[in-house]
């Protein structure tokens, strides 16, 4: 399956899970009482939202550059991202909120059993779900549906947290008779909040960090260092080598110095051929090569990526 229909596929089924535990876990809440499960409830619509934005976002950010957009749509994805990660920061202050009002006030909590039940079949489904969106999401190096990934994943872990202060709740009742442990439910209530604010932050720095066009990782540019260098026999250095990214595409720009006696055909070919290695190496990447005579003298700007024979053995050794 080509890479946008299995997005898509993966975030319309992120939607249709949060959209069922989203509604469970409501009936559940108010059944019960529990302001943990309400949280979870509340933390599942927003769980829902960014499913909602990242199956648009990854349906949007696999169209084709246009005259609007003729770098592509794809910086969409880290919108969506930031998006998703400030909804989560929402969610969380709106769960302290309700907590600390809960353990100022407390009520006895009730259906026990129906609120450990639907935490952990949503602890299991969020689990399958999430794994899918890591999945396609590292494959497709798509941010979006990774951002939806981490939305979910968090789920499991406050879901597992409700379930045990649940249980010790109503064991702890059932053991010490005329004690009541009510207070651990917005205790729990309160430790979601903060682990979902922590996944936000994390978020937030990964999403918005594309839409500074900040570099592309420095193992990725050693790597284009070293197919460049694969053509040191054409080639006589480069320099300017500048990267960035938008979603799950690269871009890729540097300045290829050649022999000045060299045909516009042989360069051209030159030009192609790296090109080609950085785009396999790299799929989506698009790479712009501008190419300039070199008559074998170095300037400052060029001499670290200078592959002449001396030269470059020199640069090697300082390095």
């Amino acid at each position: 399956m080509d890479q946008g229909p299995r997005k898509t596929a993966v975030a319309l089924l992120s939607v249709i899970s949060n959209m069922a535990l989203t509604a469970v876990k409501l009936v559940v809440g108010f059944l019960s009482g529990s302001v943990s499960i309400l949280s979870e409830a509340i933390h599942s619509a927003m769980d829902l939202l960014a499913a909602l934005i990242a199956f648009f976002s990854v349906r949007k950010s696999g169209l084709p550059a246009d005259s609007r957009h003729p770098f592509g749509h794809g910086k969409i994805e880290n919108i969506s991202g930031t998006i998703e990660a400030l909804l989560i920061f929402v969610a969380a202050g709106w769960i302290i909120y309700e907590a600390v009002d809960r353990l100022l006030d407390p009520k006895p909590l009730e259906e026990f059993g129906w609120g450990i039940g639907v935490m952990l079949l949503s602890a299991v489904v969020n689990t399958i779900v999430s794994s899918l969106l890591f999945k396609v999401g590292k494959e497709t190096d798509s941010v979006a549906l990774q951002a939806d990934a981490w939305h979910l994943r968090t789920d499991v872990y406050t879901s597992v947290g409700v379930m045990l202060s649940l249980l010790l709740i109503w064991l702890g009742e059932g053991i010490f008779k005329g004690i009541h442990f009510d207070w651990l439910d917005p205790v729990a209530a309160i430790g979601v909040a903060l682990l979902i604010i922590k996944a936000a932050y994390d978020l937030t720095v990964k999403s918005a960090r594309d839409l500074m066009d900040s570099r592309l990782p420095e193992e990725e540019e050693i790597r284009i260092h070293q197919l460049i260098r694969g053509h040191s026999h054409d080639v006589h250095g480069f320099h300017d080598l500048r990267t960035r990214k938008a979603g799950g595409f690269r871009f890729v720009e540097f300045h290829m110095k050649v022999d000045s006696h060299m045909t516009v055909e042989d360069s051209h070919r030159i030009t192609e051929e790296i090109a080609d290695r950085i785009e396999k190496e790299f799929p989506g990447a698009s790479v712009t090569i501008h190419t300039e005579p070199c008559d074998g003298s170095c300037d400052a700007k060029c001499l670290d990526g200078c592959l002449l024979p001396v030269k470059g053995d020199m640069n090697s050794k300082s390095k």
